[in-house]
């Protein structure tokens, strides 16, 4: 009696597993999008309850540190305490996406997921403006000798990336206009 429970104790868990795959398979983009916001804010989180602002942690010495740092403008800290700016443009332009969702699903999948990425890092952002007033960052790579940054930065600039090259090396694909080569 005990070796039938069991085994469908472990069928039960092999079946859960496989809906979740599935469900991440259905909805690939809405997963990625709530990862990254999750990770984001997770990451933003534990810095802002265990570290003192400045505070650096030195992960690899001199080539890559956890350092809390505020930012209270944009990218590189432009525009500093523009708040009111930051948070309606970001809401502006998230409403721009959500509403040319459905259109984004008739174009290639790999734009898609660039503009997924980049949306989830812009909002991301734009709730720690909503609720700080500045946005947290925390990765300081040093041997690179960029501004300190966070997940929804790296969102931002990796989704760009992705989009534009989409435009530079598939946008036939995306106008429906296929290459005709001369013999």
């Amino acid at each position: 009696m005990k070796k039938k429970s069991v085994k469908r104790f472990f069928q039960n868990i092999l079946l859960a597993i496989e809906l979740t795959i599935y469900i991440a398979y259905l909805h690939f983009d809405k997963v990625i999008f709530i990862g990254i916001i999750a990770l984001d804010q997770y990451t933003k989180a534990q810095v802002i309850d265990t570290m003192r602002v400045g505070e650096t942690i030195p992960i690899i010495q001199d080539i890559f540190h956890i350092t809390y740092v505020i930012n209270p403008g944009a990218a590189f800290g432009i525009l500093p305490y523009q708040r009111v700016f930051f948070v309606t443009t970001g809401t502006l332009i998230l409403l721009l996406a959500a509403l040319y969702y459905a259109k984004l699903k008739k174009i290639d999948k790999v734009m898609r997921l660039g503009g997924m990425i980049t949306a989830a890092g812009a909002l991301a952002n734009l709730i720690d403006r909503v609720r700080n007033g500045v946005v947290t960052d925390l990765f300081d790579c040093r041997f690179l000798n960029f501004p300190v940054f966070n997940v929804a930065d790296i969102a931002i600039v990796l989704g760009t990336f992705i989009m534009i090259y989409v435009v530079m090396f598939q946008s036939e694909k995306l106008n429906g206009i296929k290459e005709v080569r001369q013999p």
